[in-house]
């Protein structure tokens, strides 16, 4: 007789769909939350990185504008300056220390001079995601190369 009743009762409980409703809107809700954090994440990437490349073009248009009135070479044509590795990364640093930011960890990479004319910096910073989350790594290094090139229009 006991078995017979707690087979019914089972037969009741699996037909019975009250409170399922509830797992499912808490399941969707959890994955929501979740889709809300890793967007919100990626967007804030997105905009480091923006701010990053920002920072890093300043510095290098500085750099290629680092070069001395006696470094400008005339081919008969027309005058070229001639820039010297050092005076790219003296500039570029400069550039990077007064310049306004609150990016991680901003550090200068690498400030050369490919030609003579083009300066060539690398900046890197660190991104720290938003919110903090199981999902999401603590940080993410970020790195950007920008070229300039400096001429005269005559």
């Amino acid at each position: 007789m006991i078995g017979a009743m707690g087979g019914r009762r089972a037969r009741s409980l699996l037909r019975d769909e009250e409170g399922s409703t509830l797992l499912l809107t808490i399941a969707y809700g959890a994955l929501a939350l979740a889709l809300v954090v890793v967007v919100v994440a990626a967007t804030s990437l997105l905009i480091e990185r923006r701010r990053l490349l920002t920072l890093a073009d300043g510095a290098a248009l500085h750099a290629a504008e680092a070069f001395a009135l006696s470094q400008v070479a005339f081919d008969g044509v027309q005058p070229s300056p001639r820039l010297a590795d050092e005076a790219v990364e003296e500039a570029a640093q400069a550039w990077l220390r007064a310049a306004p930011t609150d990016l991680d960890a901003v550090r200068l990479v690498a400030a050369r001079s490919l030609d003579g004319q083009t300066a060539e910096v690398s900046v890197a910073a660190a991104w720290r995601p938003p919110i903090v989350s199981v999902l999401l790594p603590d940080g993410v290094p970020l790195d950007v190369t920008v070229t300039a090139r400096s001429v005269f229009v005559g």
